[in-house]
């Protein structure tokens, strides 16, 4: 049947007023301010009891007490453009494929990219292992608490992700000097070094308190405290990301689990920002710097202190968090900054042991009661060249890059020297930059050339497991990465 005229019009003024609405609300959603949204949630990574804690030396005694518990601590940030995702777990640190598999999941179950999500471990001294049995092995299988924590992380950023909500950001700054130490000295001429690779060192870590033969510390600290604050857009804190380069505190109970002052830290900045018992949960997380060569000994002091399990690293955490509390005061929160991500590949040469020093690992292993041994950890040592043997000629590593705002944020899968990290703040093209280390897998110390050629503990085939020029190639590199997102 033919429509009326009536109805032609009446169609057409439908028609038009629908295209007008629509064009309305598309001007509107364009002119409308962009809005910030973030999350936060804390994945519980507690191994059970009898687990081995790796940074008790050599043998991975077992666990007899959880003083407190072990998370994978989770922020996800979305400016409507770019999402990302930000993890610190309470581990010493894990192997690239821990990391690899929790991100597969991740992107698999949300969508959000691999190279969008940066993963890195606090470097606690006093939990279980996420390098499997075999560390030192190449390309063995994981285990099961590295498939466990895989798991764990990307239930947390899943959780993160449901949390999203309006939100503000801010950064800053602070200084905490009174608690980095440089923990690699040079000594008095004539002090014998030996090393349990077959050399001598110019340089002795960790030499003791009030030893006679300090000299003076053989590099520098990064005393800095940095910190990005998430907040609700009515000022409720949603999650704190730190940042401070300080290898680990220690001083725990015998044989107890424990996030170190890291966990601390996050449990009392929450109480400084009036976080407590909010939900969702505030999070707290504290990553580590670039702290390889960098301890909370002070060598030198006017009164030696002895002090009781967990008083040391606690008094760190508050002195940290105030720290953090005070500049956090003046900070400008920013209801939407750009956010970017950025990852390289940096191929870098194996440091393989020379065929002498094999052959010298091989008689140690194979009949230690009859080979004078020059260094306590010799055949701890002789098995880590034996096995380097094996290793491929090159290796590559990930590198990440962050932007929030005006602020930079590299990472480094090395346990990284101080002076590289303030290489790093000083280049970078953003007004403000920290590293995080540890960072999407471990892979050995990162010594400077120039530490290299004093050689000490950091340096010793394996222990810094790649070319002595690596941590220029990495700096070159992030630096790339840097410019790209500024």
């Amino acid at each position: 049947m033919k429509q009326s005229p009536a109805a032609d019009l009446l169609a057409i003024a439908t028609r038009a007023f629908i295209v007008s609405l629509a064009l309305a609300w598309t001007l509107h959603a364009a002119d409308a301010p962009r809005q910030l949204r973030a999350g936060a949630a804390a994945s519980n990574i507690t191994p059970p009891l009898g687990a081995g804690i790796v940074g008790s030396g050599t043998s991975d005694p077992p666990s007899v007490h959880i003083h407190d518990e072990l998370w994978a601590r989770c922020l996800v940030l979305d400016n409507g453009v770019t999402r990302l995702a930000i993890v610190v777990c309470d581990n010493l640190h894990a192997t690239r494929p821990v990391y690899d598999l929790a991100k597969e999941f991740i992107a698999k179950e949300t969508g959000l990219p691999a190279d969008h999500v940066l993963i890195s471990a606090t470097h606690t001294h006093s939990g279980p292992s996420a390098m499997g049995k075999y560390a030192f092995t190449w390309g063995t299988p994981l285990e099961d608490y590295q498939k466990f924590m895989a798991r764990r992380i990307a239930d947390g950023v899943r959780r993160a992700l449901n949390n999203l909500a309006p939100a503000r950001i801010g950064w800053g700054a602070g200084s905490v000097p009174q608690h980095v130490f440089n923990r690699r000295w040079h000594m008095k001429p004539g002090t014998p070094l030996p090393n349990p690779v077959g050399g001598q060192d110019r340089v002795l870590m960790n030499p003791g308190v009030n030893n006679p033969n300090l000299v003076e510390p053989a590099g520098p600290v990064d005393p800095q405290v940095s910190f990005v604050s998430v907040q609700s857009t009515n000022g409720r804190p949603i999650a704190l990301l730190a940042n401070y380069s300080l290898h680990y505190v220690g001083g725990v109970g015998q044989l107890h689990i424990s996030a170190d002052y890291y966990g601390m830290f996050c449990d009392r900045i929450q109480q400084l920002l009036g976080a407590d018992r909010l939900d969702p949960p505030f999070v707290g997380l504290m990553s580590n710097g670039t702290s390889g060569d960098v301890n909370n000994i002070n060598v030198r002091p006017e009164k030696p202190e002895r002090r009781a399990p967990y008083e040391q690293m606690r008094l760190v955490a508050n002195d940290v968090a105030a720290e953090v509390a005070r500049v956090h005061k003046t900070v400008q929160f920013h209801d939407w900054v750009p956010l970017a991500a950025a990852m390289s590949e940096l191929e870098l040469a194996v440091r393989k042991p020379t065929p002498a020093m094999v052959e010298r690992a091989r008689v140690v292993l194979a009949a230690p009661d009859k080979v004078k041994l020059v260094h306590r950890r010799e055949t701890d040592y002789a098995g880590r060249l034996v096995a380097l043997v094996d290793w491929p000629e090159k290796i590559s590593v990930p590198l990440q890059a962050l932007r929030l705002g005006d602020l930079g944020i590299a990472t480094s899968p090395f346990e990284t020297f101080a002076e590289t990290g303030l290489e790093i703040k000083q280049r970078s093209p953003f007004k403000a930059t920290f590293t995080i280390e540890l960072a999407n897998g471990w892979m050995s110390y990162l010594a400077t050339p120039r530490q290299h050629a004093l050689g000490g503990y950091e340096t010793w085939h394996g222990t810094g497991l790649v070319e002595t020029d690596a941590s220029v190639k990495m700096v070159d590199a992030l630096m790339k990465l840097l410019n790209r997102l500024k």
